[in-house]
Order: structure tokens, then sequence, then C-alpha cells
């Protein structure tokens, strides 16, 4: 299991399952079982975000909180197409179109390419494609990290019960 930290309000939306991607300015090829941290930063302007309002963010919510896990996904992939213009595979593997649209908006076919990861991707960004996402009954404290980190035996015990005791079973 790895671990990644992720601003508020962004992390509750993924934790709530509005959010099925986490944007990120690195790559990795890490497939797998994928710890959703809420940091301690706080995106300020996220609140003001139209996707927000239609997720319901609320701030009162326990998973809103900040400095502690909040939720378990599996990362399944990681989309390259909006930072290389081509949908390659982290590894460098060829996906296919990986999801793209090549082509201006009016099919020109002018080679822009845009990937379909939905309104939650930011272009220039890669997209770590989310699925599987569990929020855990309840919040635990940790201190996180930046980038793709491995969470402490002890926090991945606390998680794996808490998700066994609330039959979520992974």
């Amino acid at each position: 299991m790895q671990a990644i930290s992720v601003r508020q309000p962004w992390a509750w939306a993924i934790a709530r399952g509005h959010k099925t991607l986490s944007n990120q300015s690195l790559p990795t090829v890490y497939r797998g079982p994928l710890l959703i941290h809420a940091s301690m930063r706080v995106d300020l302007k996220a609140g003001d975000s139209p996707l927000m309002h239609t997720a319901g963010w609320d701030p009162g919510d326990p998973l809103a909180t900040l400095g502690a896990a909040i939720a378990l996904a599996e990362l399944d992939d990681v989309c390259t197409a909006s930072v290389r213009g081509m949908a390659r595979g982290a590894a460098g593997r060829s996906a296919g179109n990986g999801g793209a649209e090549i082509g201006g908006a009016d099919g020109g076919g002018d080679g822009d390419v845009r990937c379909s990861c939905g309104a939650w991707a930011e272009p220039g960004a890669y997209h770590w494609r989310l699925s599987n996402v569990h929020a855990l009954p309840r919040p635990v404290v940790a201190l996180g990290r930046p980038g793709l980190w491995q969470p402490p035996s002890a926090l991945v015990a606390d998680v794996e019960t808490m998700l066994e005791t609330a039959g979520l079973n992974r």
C-alpha cells in the first residue's frame, strides 16, 4: 500500500466518490491500493469551484478534516495525455489513445490532444485514475508527505482493521 496527501477540499471529493482522479505534477508506475490522506494544506480557491458546489462540499463533514487518512482507493492508471500531448502510460508504454481525443474542436485534426478524464482533470497534470474508493468510517490522524509515500505499518493496520470491522474488506 502507498499513500498520497491531497489538499482539502479535493481529498473530501475523492473520499466521497465525486472525484475519480487525483491531479499530480509527476507520474508513477505504482498501481494498487492508495491511501488518501487529507493534507494540512487547504486549496482556498477550490471552495468556489462549481464542481465542489455540485458535489455538495460540506466543511462540517468528518472527512473534510485536515491531517488524517480518510479513504482507501485503487490506483488503476495514470493518464499522461494532457502533459505529453499524446496518450502514453506512465512507464512509457503506449496506451493507444488512452482516452484522448485527437484533433481540434472542429474535428480538423490539428494535432491537439485532450484526454477524456472528465471535468475534474486539470490540463497539464498527470491524472491518477482511482477506482474502488472506500471512505474510512472515521479519519485516522497521521502525518503526510509530499508525493507518493509509504504509510507507517501502524497506520496501515489501523486502516485495514477499520475497513474489516465496517465490512469493507479489500
